[in-house]
């Protein structure tokens, strides 16, 4: 058998007078921007009241064109904000729906 097999290196002070340096990477990760399609096709075939489910079912299926131009241009903000929009039309339909079909069964 070799002799190198038998040998350990103690690990000790680094003998090198430099600090250690160190590198950091960064990842971007891909932002994901929710469009809510299901979400505003539900609203505008069940809860179309004013027709705001219709206006968020619209401007869901333009939200991909739109927030993916923004991404290649580096505005996430903006792209972000679009899906938020789309988010608070859906909420409102939703909410206006449930009232108008409690209003509909009061009567």
């Amino acid at each position: 058998m070799l002799k190198e097999e038998y040998e350990v290196d103690v690990l000790g002070v680094p003998h090198n007078p430099a600090p250690p340096t160190s590198t950091v990477i960064h990842i971007l990760s891909k932002t994901y921007v929710p469009n809510h399609v299901i979400w505003s096709l539900f609203n505008t075939l069940f809860m179309n009241s004013c027709c705001l489910g219709f206006v968020a079912f619209a401007y869901s299926m333009n939200l991909p064109q739109k927030s993916r131009d923004r991404k290649t241009v580096g505005d996430l903000t903006r792209a972000q904000a679009c899906a938020s929009t789309n988010e608070c039309l859906n909420i409102w339909a939703l909410i206006l729906g449930i009232i108008t079909t409690i209003l509909l069964i009061i009567t």
